[in-house]
């Protein structure tokens, strides 16, 4: 029998678990001995890369499902629990990745960019962390990504950070009210990644910036935080890095510190 904190043969759900970091997980988790891996992804555009991936953790030797859906309300983050059990049985490890960056002075943000923002980052994140709460087996792991620029002073990005910033507190009151049952909960925050999700909303300019602005950015392959450096940590958190609980942890090379 596999120990509570090995990934042998652990059920893994991930929320945004189709392409760039939530499908290196997936692959990444399957190649550890996850038994099975429910991967969830929001839309038609999406499809194709979920699809590839469910194949990719199939072919690593694990059961693999996935389930499109738009997260932002109570019912079908429910859902999404719900048809991963019956699909593959109550998840030991869940993962959440899901997220929207929009980069505006807050001078021009309309109050619909603003709810947009509140229901994908916030909303989505409280009502995840409740339902693993009630789902995730008992000493299980739940790990949610928020964002670098939590420890950040800087323009431009308030809708941003600002509704990733109350998953810090979601964190602290999940891992006192579930750590009774030895589950752990988690918040990583990686620096500007190395994928469509941060080229979409930056300038040459900033682009060119933020490639230079983490101390450890001459050391990247493109001077942002690679997905592959963030992989083996939260494999770790969700393994072996299990008495971390309740913290908010920036990953990216010495890009912002709290």
């Amino acid at each position: 029998m596999s120990s509570t904190h090995s990934i042998q043969d652990k059920v893994v759900l991930i929320a945004g678990g189709a392409k760039n970091l939530g499908g290196l997980l997936a692959r990444d988790l399957a190649a550890h001995g996850a038994r099975a891996i429910a991967i969830h992804y929001n839309s038609d555009a999406t499809r194709a890369a979920a699809e590839a991936t469910v194949a990719a953790v199939k072919q690593a030797g694990a059961r693999a499902v996935a389930f499109q859906a738009n997260l932002t309300t109570a019912t079908a983050m429910h859902k999404l629990f719900a048809d991963t059990v019956a699909a593959v049985g109550r998840p030991d490890i869940a993962i959440n990745t899901v997220g929207k960056v929009l980069k505006k002075p807050m001078a021009e943000t309309s109050e619909a960019e603003f709810d947009e923002m509140d229901a994908i980052n916030n909303k989505s994140a409280f009502f995840f962390l409740k339902e693993a709460g009630m789902q995730v087996n008992d000493g299980g792991k739940i790990v949610t990504l928020v964002t670098s620029l939590l420890g950040a002073f800087t323009p431009f990005y308030a809708s941003y950070a600002g509704t990733k910033a109350p998953v810090e507190h979601y964190t602290r009151a999940a891992a006192k009210e579930l750590g009774a049952r030895g589950i752990s909960v988690t918040a990583v925050g990686p620096g500007p990644m190395d994928t469509p999700f941060f080229y979409g909303q930056e300038s040459a300019d900033a682009q060119a910036y933020h490639k230079t602005a983490a101390a450890l950015s001459a050391f990247s392959k493109t001077g942002l935080t690679d997905i592959e450096d963030i992989v083996p940590f939260i494999r770790h958190l969700v393994s072996d890095g299990w008495w971390i609980t309740g913290q908010t942890i920036l990953i990216n090379g010495g890009y912002t510190t709290k």
